[in-house]
């Protein structure tokens, strides 16, 4: 390959080049929920389905009464949904605030 990052440890062996597994944070940010069922669009440029993953994460105490807010990834951006996507007729909204984490990987 003509092009790339390659990194030796001190007896001169490739510890990381371009084949390697890498991934990194490229965005890490507050959301919050709301009272009706909704989404949030967050845009994140260069990231797809097949390069990157969203997860959310408590930042504080919680009651028993709250959700978990849902992640999807799109194209170029991420989706923070605050009640359960796959069966909304049936799914409680919720207005937690968690730190939304995105992850790209290659």
């Amino acid at each position: 390959m003509s092009f790339g990052l390659k990194i030796w440890d001190e007896l001169g062996n490739v510890v990381l080049d371009e084949s390697s597994f890498t991934m990194r944070v490229v965005y890490s940010g507050i959301v919050t929920g709301g009272k009706t069922a909704s989404s949030q669009t967050i845009s994140i440029p260069g990231i797809t389905t097949a390069n990157a993953s969203a997860f959310v994460v408590p930042i504080g105490a919680y009651s028993d009464f709250d959700k978990q807010l849902e992640t999807e990834v799109i194209s170029g951006a991420v989706r923070v949904y605050n009640y359960n996507r796959s069966r909304p007729e049936y799914s409680a909204t919720t207005q937690v605030t968690m730190r939304l984490i995105v992850i790209r990987f290659n």
